[in-house]
């Protein structure tokens, strides 16, 4: 009965419209009620308890680097240089997008920037040489939900808060599931747009690439600096985060001085607009997670799948396709943050390593980021590219399939995931 009051009063409220993190917060209260033990005081200490995370800071600094790499260029040169070194070959534009995806998931961790940057300055190239632009934005959007997988990963860090599983881990995790994302988007680019008929780039000199290098070679730098920081134990995730922001501002500012001082402002409210609404629903969030174990309700779902609990793959398959219809109707963090509590108690159980999970999680929500109706990148791909959203839906499900594909191999095999994290911390 309390596991039936939790779904109904969460979707009563989204339902008719309330915002998730207020959704969440009634959730609370509907159970507090149920339970007996409305309290007022309960509500108001979880939400700072929510909120006064030391390693949450992370967040903020890593949307800023997001926002002043845009902004200050560091994404352009990223794009010029993926053009010189792959544009001349046949579908090369297609294969620029993917490789530019996957370096600027190693930079901000954000897919709706990443997605932007990417749709603002290829889709209009790929539609003057002639590639089919429903398809071209389709990719471009499969492209932009690798940045969550691939570190720095605000997902990552929000699923460890709410898991209490090590950061720096699931980091290290998500490289090789990051890169598969990239390779099986290659695959199937080259399978269905091998007969469309397009102009290809000229082929970029040795003396061009080495210029892009040059140019680019700040942009490239910034990931080599996370990641190197924290594998050598040097920063923790919170202080890359630091250090990528002002990094982004200084390359930004001094050394491709694009980045203008007037611009600071506009860069700043859109950071604090997007933290403030991350950080309110993990506030939110932090109010049902502790009400979720307070009624025990991962013991009562634990009930219903005891038979799959003796089967680790079958298990993680029955969850993945949970949380793929789940991500059909909510964005990545509210996923996260309505479900780690839930299902961590029972990975426990199973005896399932927790990082492999958090990874195989997280890509599972990145995936629902391009699964109608809610589909948040595709809405940013359409927005940004000015391709009507239907169109965009069907150029996307190739790409789709691919990376579900991806998800499933990786269930088959967790040894792709789990061995190389080990090796890798």
């Amino acid at each position: 009965m309390t596991l039936l009051i939790f779904i109904v009063s969460l979707l009563g409220a989204m339902a008719i419209g309330a915002p998730v993190a207020f959704a969440l917060i009634f959730c609370g209260v509907v159970l507090m009620s149920y339970m007996g033990m409305f309290n007022t005081q309960i509500i108001a200490q979880n939400m700072l308890i929510g909120a006064d995370t030391f390693t949450l800071l992370a967040i903020p600094f890593f949307i800023l680097a997001g926002e002043l790499m845009n902004a200050g260029g560091l994404s352009k040169r990223i794009i010029d240089f993926a053009i010189t070194c792959v544009g001349h070959i046949r579908g090369g534009l297609g294969l620029v997008a993917i490789i530019a995806a996957v370096i600027m998931a190693s930079i901000s961790g954000s897919a709706a920037a990443d997605t932007a940057a990417l749709a603002a300055i290829l889709i209009p190239m790929m539609a003057r040489a002639g590639y089919n632009v429903p398809r071209s934005a389709g990719l471009i959007a499969a492209g932009g939900v690798i940045a969550p997988v691939i570190p720095p990963s605000m997902a990552f860090i929000i699923f460890g808060v709410a898991a209490n599983v090590s950061i720096s881990r699931l980091f290290m995790a998500g490289i090789v599931p990051g890169i598969l994302m990239g390779l099986s988007l290659a695959v199937t680019w080259m399978i269905v747009a091998r007969n469309d008929r397009v102009e290809t780039l000229p082929r970029a000199s040795w003396a061009d690439r080495g210029r892009a290098s040059g140019r680019a070679v700040w942009a490239l730098g910034m990931p080599v600096i996370i990641l190197g920081g924290i594998k050598l134990g040097v920063v923790t995730p919170t202080e890359a985060a630091v250090i990528a922001a002002f990094y982004a501002l200084f390359v930004g500012m001094f050394v491709y001085r694009e980045l203008k001082l007037a611009d600071l402002p506009a860069v700043l409210i859109a950071a604090g607009r997007t933290t403030a609404a991350i950080m309110f629903l993990v506030c939110a969030a932090l109010v049902s997670a502790w009400l979720i174990t307070a009624a025990n309700i991962p013991a009562e779902i634990t009930g219903y799948i005891e038979p799959l609990i003796e089967n680790p793959k079958l298990l993680m398959l029955a969850i993945m396709i949970l949380i793929l219809i789940v991500g059909t109707a909510l964005d990545l963090t509210p996923t996260i943050l309505i479900l780690t509590p839930v299902l961590m108690p029972i990975i426990t159980k199973a005896g399932i390593d927790p990082i492999y999970f958090g990874v195989m999680f997280i890509m599972n929500c990145c995936i629902g980021l391009l699964t109608p109706p809610v589909g948040v990148v595709l809405n940013v791909v359409s927005g940004v590219g000015r391709v009507p959203l239907g169109k965009v839906i069907i150029g996307v499900w190739p790409f789709l399939i691919a990376q579900i594909l991806v998800l499933l191999l990786l269930v088959a095999f967790p040894s792709i995931v789990i061995v190389p994290a080990n090796w890798f911390h």
